[in-house]
């Protein structure tokens, strides 16, 4: 008898939960699905305008990460954080067509500094199979584990190309309005592993998302997806 009550306490301890608990992963996924929204939204804008990214860079890109908004956190000392994704060409070699998100989080002290407290979006372009596999796997130290550069705009720009394609990865800000080459060295990008959880519902590595076929991207991440699909439908080496 006294184990028969011991299990209807415990029942009733875990029905009194879920609802608690699916509303925290329903928002945990409505955050995520903002973020989409919103690195939507800030790619939307650069690529409206001519002037900013240079398109044979965008043609020669693995990957593109954006991290929309990031702000200086006052409450942890000397802390920088922002929140976004990453959208890469699947198949071999990073040829086909550009896939599902994978949710990132760009991290240090560098941050702060070359933003002055401001909002301010970030856009990284990943140039080459090395730089996009580290991402995929761990955590990596721009300027150290992968080498970065503050990446050129305007039309004129390619001319210097060659030049910005030894680095693994090419760099922009954007902060009132103003889009231009901005370096973070010495900043981290990382998966952001909970966040992933969050917006897929499973636990699932970036590196799953990206190279899975089986991994169905979120509708909010069709507009984003797309742009970068009708922007540079293929790559170019």
């Amino acid at each position: 008898m006294k184990l028969l009550k011991r299990w209807a306490i415990v029942m009733i301890g875990i029905l009194a939960l879920a609802p608690v608990t699916f509303a925290s992963d329903h928002d945990g996924a409505k955050k995520q699905e903002d973020r989409i929204a919103n690195a939507s939204a800030v790619m939307s804008e650069i690529l409206n305008v001519p002037d900013n990214i240079p398109r044979d860079l965008l043609d020669k890109a693995r990957c593109v990460v954006v991290i929309p908004s990031v702000v200086k956190a006052a409450f942890i000392i000397g802390g920088d954080y922002g929140r976004g994704t990453m959208v890469c060409r699947t198949g071999t070699g990073f040829s086909g067509p550009w896939g599902a998100p994978a949710m990132y989080a760009l991290e240090g002290g560098s941050i702060g500094f070359q933003i002055g407290g401001e909002a301010t979006d970030f856009v990284f372009l990943i140039m080459n199979d090395r730089g996009a596999n580290s991402l995929l796997h761990s955590k990596v130290r721009l300027g150290g584990d992968a080498s970065i550069a503050a990446g050129p705009v305007g039309r004129t720009a390619t001319a210097d190309t060659d030049a910005y394609m030894r680095s693994e990865i090419l760099s922009y800000s954007r902060a009132r309005g103003v889009f231009a080459g901005i370096s973070l060295e010495g900043s981290t990008l990382r998966p952001d592993d909970k966040a992933n959880r969050e917006l897929y519902g499973h636990s699932v590595t970036a590196a799953q998302i990206v190279r899975e076929s089986e991994v169905q991207a979120p509708s909010v991440a069709i507009h984003l997806t797309s742009q970068l699909q009708n922007a540079s439908p293929r790559l170019r080496s």
